[in-house]
């Protein structure tokens, strides 16, 4: 995800909550009871609040489950939390522009997609020591793993294209052409890799097996998709639109069969096969919209659950429903200058937390 949604000027407001426990120093968490109101329809509401701080921008994040492990990419590096303990167990050093992280637990490995580097760094997932890394196109944004072909792949934006990686040797096998700017991507598990391309607001289908585009479709009228998510049992695609809708499309037709709206300054969805919720995280609007998939053809907007703005991307955990965002405190935009037309307002220090909701 290029994009990156920093407008907001000032400061916003810390709860009286988490001032007190950050002056008594008795923890970085806040606990549900003192962070949150009373749930709403969804039931999803604040179970916890981890401030980890630290400099640098963000984008995807990824949540592996059986180790409760969370990784988040951090500009430079990819940053490892544990959930349980709130402690962070490692980072993978040296992702230049890092945006996302794919993993292969088969393979023990996880893959970074670094965006100012052009390459992919391939680690051990348990003692996230890096392996070795390998070339990309230009501008390697969202990187996907699918079981089918046992192949990594990453999406170049700037170079419209995918790069094929072995995930058991490491070795690029192709490069597939894109005629766009590839945004997130997902595995359907059986052949096929679908990515959204923003700039043209359509949907890709790749077989990674031959490792060609076999086909696309438009989004119309879903604008610049960015998030991507797919319930695999039914093979409906939900395409996070910049125009606040979620684009539902039929994976067999490319037919968009619903448009629930959704909250401003979407970058990443969900889909839970456990509850039937489809999620979008909105940095925006600073909300967690939460979208229940009554049947394949029929999508009802349950809530939107506050959350805080910049909290733009997510990911989840099917086995205990808990959705994961990451999100920070801005202050003012600096002024623009020759060298800097859109300068980025900065973080404030000690601002950037990860946000746990669940019901």
């Amino acid at each position: 995800m290029t994009r990156q949604r920093f407008p907001y000027l000032g400061i916003i407001a810390t709860s009286i909550a988490a001032l007190l426990l950050i002056a008594s120093g008795s923890s970085n968490s806040l606990s549900a009871k003192s962070a949150n109101a009373t749930p709403g329809p969804s039931g999803y509401h604040l179970l916890k609040k981890i401030t980890l701080g630290g400099e640098g921008g963000w984008d995807y994040i990824t949540f592996d489950s059986p180790t409760r492990r969370l990784f988040i990419s951090r500009q430079t590096k990819v940053i490892v939390l544990d959930v349980d303990s709130e402690k962070v167990v490692g980072e993978i050093p040296n992702t230049e522009g890092v945006h996302g992280i794919a993993l292969a637990p088969e393979f023990n490995r996880g893959f970074t997609s670094n965006g100012r580097a052009n390459t992919v760094t391939i680690f051990d997932m348990k003692t996230l020591a890096v392996i070795d890394t390998v070339q990309a196109g230009t501008n390697p944004d969202a990187i996907v793993y699918d079981p089918a072909s046992k192949r990594v792949f990453a999406m170049n934006g700037r170079s419209s294209n995918s790069t094929a990686i072995d995930a058991a040797t490491g070795k690029v096998v192709g490069t597939i052409a894109l005629a766009g700017k590839p945004e997130f991507a997902v595995s359907d598990g059986a052949g096929h890799v679908y990515v959204n391309i923003e700039d043209k607001s359509e949907m890709w289908q790749i077989d990674s097996q031959k490792l060609t585009a076999t086909t696309h479709w438009s989004l119309a009228p879903c604008k610049e998709p960015s998030g991507l998510a797919m319930d695999l049992e039914h093979r409906r695609l939900f395409s996070g639109c910049d125009n606040k809708m979620v684009a539902v499309v039929d994976a067999g037709t490319g037919k968009v069969i619903g448009t629930p709206e959704i909250g401003d300054g979407v970058d990443a969805n969900g889909f839970d096969p456990g509850t039937g919720f489809v999620f979008s995280s909105n940095g925006e609007s600073g909300t967690l919209t939460v979208i229940h998939e009554d049947t394949p053809d029929k999508y009802n907007v349950v809530e939107n659950v506050p959350t805080q703005k910049s909290a733009r991307t997510m990911t989840l955990d099917p086995k205990t429903h808990e959705v994961f965002l990451v999100a920070a405190q801005f202050g003012p935009r600096p002024a623009a200058t020759p060298e800097t037309p859109r300068p980025r307002p900065p973080i404030l220090p000690n601002s950037f937390v990860v946000l746990i909701y669940g019901r």
